[in-house]
């Protein structure tokens, strides 16, 4: 890492042609334990500069639904006020339409230019440079960097060093110095930025700043969800990277909902994709081994879990979406408050009357979903976007084949698993749920994050922060689904029909 900064944190002298730049260069922002650094236009392009040994230094050419690429090249972007003095480009980048806002003003949901990022703007990268295979730093040099400059985005990377730095980052930084917070890594870091800005006392201003995925890790399904709403062919590795980074050059930025959970020890977290139990959640665990295979990981990892397929035994409950829809009215707009869990009563207490019960049995897998993807090779929701303050909630009961498991998994990249019609997969839309082990067995997983087995409950808290999207509307109120939701609802027994 010294040949990227210099022995003193700063690019080696002998890459700097100007003055000019040389000063700016020496100002290299310090983050706790974190390498930094700020990248300037008109310079030695940083990606030729103390490269990785063969790390390219060239820009790089870059209801049910079917999967929607887009390839373009640039140059490196610059700092502040220095930002339009010199970001080369041989084409230009289409932005987003509209007046940006101006850096500090409180954004709004209602839209206008509220809903994009400025032009010029200046992020802060949060890379982890072990992710997935390891090539996330080289992948940001070869496809990003040369994306940014010409849609005048400059940046400020820091390098993630162990697990939870990120979200210690996010804690104590001074956000006002950036237009975004730009995670280059799986779901597990963007998981710890959402947590980390939820935990500092400015909280709801916190979590108003803008967040952007741009894929470097194992899973990427949020950043895969993100390519899939904007309309773009369902692709992997680098050119969901590409498409990504394409989004972000445009700048419209979009509400997402944010899962709130409590368990039964009392702690509270949120999830900004998914929580898991059962046979997913050990194969994303079990799975870690793998790593350096990047997305095959798990589809090794169910291969090997089919062999050994296990059972768990629980109780569910959850609060149909269908059931709020006839009360609610239009979205709210995303101005956060105390994130209380109001569909939610104590644990220790029975669930709400109104709220739809599955008895005590075995189960397979539990899994509760707020985007269309789990990971970037599997369109796990193919139904659609949830409207706001919903998510999708699968289950899978005991008695189910090895062989039927098989073809859901292999269906699943496409989108394709709800026409297997397997009579002990359910699926539903949900406000709320709980969930209750019964046995100890099996972990939960939480963004891909482990969190221990015990009784776990949680709420969809509606448009609730930003990110770089590729749509500007939130999605419409909640609605009663079309008739293949309703035929899949009926593969319930009387006794969990809502």
């Amino acid at each position: 890492m010294e040949a990227l900064v210099g022995r003193r944190g700063r690019p080696p002298l002998s890459k700097i042609r100007d003055p000019r730049e040389h000063h700016a260069a020496s100002r290299v922002l310090q983050a706790p334990k974190a390498l930094t650094l700020t990248v300037l236009a008109g310079g030695a392009d940083p990606a030729t500069a103390g490269n990785d040994a063969g790390a390219p230094t060239a820009p790089a050419t870059g209801g049910e639904g079917e999967p929607h690429s887009r390839h373009r090249e640039a140059r490196l972007g610059s700092t502040d006020k220095e930002l339009k003095s010199g970001a080369a480009a041989a084409d230009s980048v289409r932005t987003a339409p509209g007046t940006p806002r101006q850096r500090g003003e409180v954004m709004d949901a209602a839209g206008g230019s509220r809903n994009t990022l400025p032009r010029p703007c200046h992020v802060l990268v949060l890379l982890n440079p072990r992710g997935g295979k390891g090539k996330a730093l080289q992948l940001f040099r070869s496809h990003v960097q040369p994306l940014l400059a010409q849609a005048d985005v400059s940046f400020t990377l820091m390098l993630t060093e162990r697990r939870n730095h990120a979200r210690e980052l996010v804690r104590a930084e001074d956000l006002r110095r950036w237009d975004a917070l730009v995670v280059m890594s799986g779901d597990g870091l963007i998981h710890e930025v959402v947590n980390g800005l939820m935990e500092r006392p400015d909280w709801e201003t916190a979590i108003q700043k803008p967040l952007c995925s741009l894929p470097a890790g194992s899973g990427n399904a949020v950043a895969a969800s993100l390519n899939y709403y904007a309309g773009y062919e369902q692709v992997t590795k680098e050119d969901l990277l590409t498409n990504c980074t394409q989004l972000l050059c445009r700048r419209l930025l979009a509400p997402m909902d944010l899962l709130s959970l409590q368990t039964a020890c009392g702690q509270r977290l949120f999830s900004v994709l998914s929580l898991a139990w059962g046979f997913i959640a050990d194969v994303d665990l079990e799975s870690e081994k793998f790593r350096r295979l990047g997305e095959m990981r798990f589809t090794l990892g169910a291969c090997l879990r089919l062999v050994a397929l296990r059972t768990y035994r629980g109780s569910l409950a959850y609060l149909p979406a269908e059931t709020l829809a006839s009360r609610r009215g239009p979205s709210p707009a995303l101005a956060p408050q105390d994130p209380a869990d109001t569909h939610v009563v104590p644990l220790e207490q029975p669930v709400p009357p109104h709220w739809t019960v599955v008895p005590e049995q075995d189960f397979v897998l539990v899994l509760a979903l707020l985007h269309s993807h789990l990971a970037s090779d599997l369109f796990t929701a193919p139904m659609g976007r949830c409207s706001a303050g919903a998510m999708h909630l699968f289950y899978v009961r005991a008695g189910v084949s090895r062989a039927m498991l098989l073809r859901l998994f292999l269906a699943m990249e496409k989108g394709r698993h709800m026409e297997c019609h397997c009579p002990h997969l359910v699926y539903v839309p949900v406000v709320a749920f709980r969930l209750e082990p019964k046995d100890g067995k099996g972990v939960f997983t939480v963004d891909g994050e482990l969190l221990i087995s015990e009784a776990v409950q949680g709420q969809v808290l509606p448009n609730y922060f930003w990110m770089v999207s590729g749509y500007r509307e939130p999605p419409p109120s909640l609605k009663p689904q079309p008739s293949p939701r309703r035929k899949s609802q009926q593969t319930l027994p009387p006794s969990e029909r809502p």
